[in-house]
């Protein structure tokens, strides 16, 4: 049994007493009161869901494991000669809550060098799809034609304890993890690039290897690192997180848990958002022409969208009050490899300007920007401009959480999810308009 899962099994067996417990002794503590606006409104801040692998503080951002982003690229070991750490430390960190020591990381990154290679009846799968395809259906499509490769299907077919139904569903989520980044650059070069396909380095970590087959040179196999260890995890109640986590409540192996959860984040509300900022920056950029964005031109371009009905994608988060730190991690790594690249210097004085604007016209809760309003900037310096393949990456890097999410579900033995519905009629009864 590697460090990783043996390290994971001792945390499982401490866990679980503490949920029975709550169960048999405070189960009737009410958390909350649910209200119509929260009942038609998507269950907004309906706090019934828990996972311990992330948390989302309106003012410090997320936390992994209860460390903020810097703390976490601070404790992680890094790649050797790199800036950041490698993505199999992190993952083993989100399973255990235990900062790995360097030996740990590599044993995870040599681990998952075992599982990922592709299977060639996937490659066949995405092949026979039309060319216009979009990359995330291709995406959904490889992860889910894995699934007969589950471990959890087969030896929950067999029959075995409830108490072990994390170990197969922990197989499933190494197989697929490891796979994701190769299946991501496959799906880009036979896209984007003709099928022109490069082979995986086995010497090389996740990171690395993604670079290394998406074909576009250092540092963006740093690059790569940031990017999926900041886009991992989200608390369970966002689309990809939430969905993943409801349909692996019917038992659902992690390859059908993951497929919808990824499907989930295609949407424009959630995954696409970083695209559509890209576009809304470009074309900004296209009416500047050759002219520097001065503060005074940005001013007048933002209050144009404002007045126009539209909002200054990027900007705003609902449950951050602050600028998210996603954001300022990445704005850091711009600072270092790129301060003069004029995308990025737009995007340095929309962020000067666009939170005091926003202020000013009151209707925003939050003015501050979240991550989509820097991460496209960084894929496109690096050469990576077919931006339909950006929600692509971010699902790579989602899957680190929610993989990790339901494989503890199933460790402490979570019931299938099933809220109760109310009719609009009962509603109306509750509010004494009926």
């Amino acid at each position: 049994m590697s460090t990783l899962k043996e390290t994971l099994f001792k945390k499982i067996e401490e866990h679980r007493p503490r949920t029975v417990r709550l169960l048999k002794e405070h189960g009737d503590v009410k958390l909350s009161d649910v209200t119509i606006t929260q009942a038609i409104g998507g269950a907004r801040g309906v706090r019934c869901l828990v996972t311990d692998v992330s948390y989302l503080d309106p003012f410090e951002g997320i936390r992994f494991r209860g460390k903020t982003i810097p703390e976490t690229f601070a404790a992680l070991p890094q790649v050797p000669g790199q800036e950041y750490p490698n993505v199999e430390g992190f993952f083993y960190f989100l399973m255990t809550g235990e900062i790995p020591t360097a030996e740990q990381a590599n044993e995870v990154v040599e681990d998952f060098k075992k599982r990922r290679q592709l299977p060639d009846y996937v490659k066949d799968v995405l092949r026979a799809m039309p060319g216009d395809t979009h990359p995330m259906t291709m995406f959904s499509a490889g992860i889910l034609a894995m699934q007969r490769e589950s471990i959890f299907v087969k030896r929950y077919n067999e029959g075995m304890s409830k108490m072990d139904y994390w170990d197969p569903m922990y197989e499933d989520a190494c197989n697929l993890m490891a796979k994701l980044s190769v299946l991501a650059a496959f799906v880009y070069r036979l896209k984007y690039k003709d099928d022109d396909q490069i082979a995986e380095d086995p010497n090389l970590d996740m990171g690395g290897n993604f670079a290394h087959q998406m074909g576009i040179d250092k540092p963006y196999d740093d690059v790569a690192r940031m990017y999926f260890i900041l886009h991992s995890d989200h608390e369970s109640g966002n689309v990809s997180a939430h969905t993943t986590h409801l349909v692996a409540s019917a038992l659902s192996d992690a390859y059908y848990s993951l497929s919808a959860g990824i499907n989930g984040l295609a949407g424009p509300l959630h995954g696409l958002a970083n695209q559509e900022v890209l576009s809304w920056t470009m074309k900004f950029m296209e009416k500047l022409g050759d002219v520097e964005p001065t503060e005074e031109l940005v001013k007048q371009a933002l209050w144009d969208t404002l007045n126009s009905g539209q909002v200054i994608p990027g900007y705003g988060h609902a449950v951050l009050r602050k600028t998210d730190p996603r954001y300022a991690s990445q704005r850091e790594f711009c600072l270092s490899h790129l301060p003069d690249y004029p995308l990025f210097k737009l995007i340095s004085m929309i962020y000067q300007v666009a939170p005091g604007i926003l202020e000013e016209q009151g209707k925003a809760k939050n003015p501050w920007p979240n991550v989509d309003a820097q991460s496209g900037v960084i894929q496109w310096y690096y050469g990576l401009t077919d931006w339909d393949f950006y929600t692509v990456l971010f699902g790579v890097g989602r899957a680190l959480g929610v993989l990790t999410n339901i494989t503890w579900d199933r460790a402490l033995g979570y019931p299938i999810e099933r809220p109760k519905s109310l009719t609009t009629a009962m509603l109306e009864e509750a509010a004494g308009i009926g």
